[in-house]
């Protein structure tokens, strides 16, 4: 008797051996994958990029994981980059490339890809795309943030289940109304503003409920991760977070400077990705769908744009030669009639084409308080910002910048025979980008409200 108790123990303990050994191989081929974004907000002011704003639960993810430097967007406006990272195309091609916008209705987006494969597809907080057939995933529901009690709720039962999830945490900060966070841990007269800011105290005012807005946004990571420890998932999460387009104060969001498209991204994915490690790749927010895809043991469409990131989070250092931009304000809040605008950037040089520069480049950071700042003040006659204001509303044709000596932008070196060479290649490159996106320019400007959701288009 006691021969077959033994036996029966052995066998019972060799089928849970096998049994967790396969849990763990499964869990090993499904991994989860969760993506955090922020809304409007400038990398540089994060901490671990240099930023002022506090941010100890990204710091601490950089540190856990992979921070990349060169990490960019197609478009500067909201609408336009959650369609492109949900449908892996770009803005263009899609149709989705004004604000308020939507796509064709044969489009596929992360849902029709990652859920064939095995995975529950949620999303909780900011929306902003269109129609809901093709973005058709789980709604956790929000008001505008995701809700987190709801979220925790998703996670359980996803674990009980066994079966892996693609969680999309979409926060609107910090979006303006900057009404979030305490803002008086940045004392409005210790700020450090850029030096293609104008000093005044509006900017500095703003500038305080920004960054505290941000360190808001920074407390919506922890609570992500917090989940995932919580549930003992952290070690077989992907852990995406990333900032989104520049913040609405000037030269940031609605252009197609580094300032509006370069994003802050933070992957922490352990035992693939080396902790601490930082990667100067050029990647695109197109490249995040075929990545997922093939995280989760899928193969990337042909009809994909971007190119999946896996090994360069293994450790590659370089994937792009070259980045795009594209900006139109056809059709936004108190936006230009049309003011269209491409870019292209390589490793040095960032080239920007403004479609039609004898238009007002205009937009709601035109009409804000800040900005207004600076006309009243230019109108008082200080030289400072009467450049700035000029160089914000009024756009040559060509700009040409050297991105690594002159990271900010300051300087447009279009006029200078000696890079008209630059000029030519980039150009090129532009062209090619925009052939393959079915982008006409001005043409193409000019129906973008054809594009528009429908409140838009009957309201226009």
């Amino acid at each position: 008797m006691h021969v077959i108790l033994r036996c029966f123990s052995a066998l019972l303990m060799s089928s849970f051996a096998l049994w967790a050994s396969a849990d763990r191989a499964f869990a090993a081929d499904k991994p989860n994958i969760v993506f955090v974004i922020a809304d409007d907000c400038t990398f540089r002011d994060i901490g671990c990029y240099g930023g002022q704003a506090y941010t100890p639960n990204i710091d601490k993810l950089a540190e856990q994981g992979m921070r990349f430097t060169r990490c960019f967007q197609a478009a500067p406006m909201c609408s336009p980059t959650r369609h492109n990272i949900y449908t892996g195309q770009y803005p263009v091609k899609t149709g989705a490339y004004p604000n308020h916008t939507h796509v064709s209705p044969d489009t596929e987006s992360v849902v029709q890809y990652l859920q064939p494969l095995g995975y529950r597809v949620a999303h909780s907080g900011k929306s902003h795309v269109s129609p809901a057939s093709v973005f058709d995933w789980e709604e956790i529901p929000h008001a505008k943030n995701p809700d987190f009690a709801k979220v925790d709720a998703f996670v359980a039962d996803c674990k009980s289940n066994a079966q892996p999830f693609c969680l999309l945490l979409c926060s609107n900060e910090p979006h303006t109304p900057w009404n979030k966070g305490d803002a008086s841990r940045y004392p409005v007269d210790q700020i450090q503003l850029p030096p293609y800011f104008v000093d005044t105290p509006e900017t500095r005012e703003g500038m305080s409920r920004y960054l505290a807005e941000i360190t808001y946004f920074d407390s919506q990571v922890g609570q992500a991760i917090a989940i995932l420890d919580k549930h003992g998932l952290a070690e077989n999460t992907l852990l995406v977070v990333v900032s989104e387009q520049g913040s609405s104060m000037p030269f940031a969001k609605w252009t197609c400077y580094d300032n509006g498209l370069q994003s802050a991204c933070l992957v922490r994915w352990p035992g693939q990705v080396q902790p601490a490690t930082v990667n100067p790749a050029m990647i695109e927010y197109v490249d995040f769908l075929p990545t997922f895809v093939q995280v989760a043991g899928g193969t990337p469409a042909d009809v994909l744009d971007g190119e999946s990131l896996l090994q360069v989070l293994r450790g590659k250092q370089q994937h792009k030669s070259f980045v795009f931009g594209e900006m139109t304000t056809r059709g936004i809040n108190n936006g230009s009639d049309h003011f269209g605008i491409r870019s292209v950037r390589s490793e040095q040089f960032k080239y920007i084409w403004n479609f039609t520069p004898d238009q007002e480049f205009q937009n709601a950071c035109t009409n804000s308080p800040e900005f207004e700042s600076w006309i009243k003040l230019a109108k008082q006659g200080d030289a400072d910002a009467q450049l700035k204001v000029k160089r914000y509303r009024f756009r040559p044709e060509i700009e040409l910048y050297d991105v690594q000596a002159d990271p900010l932008e300051l300087t447009n070196l279009a006029s200078q025979p000696q890079y008209d060479s630059v000029k030519r290649q980039l150009r090129s490159e532009l062209d090619r980008w925009m052939a393959h996106c079915g982008d006409q320019g001005q043409p193409t400007e000019m129906q973008a409200l054809e594009h528009m959701g429908r409140k838009r288009q009957k309201k226009k």
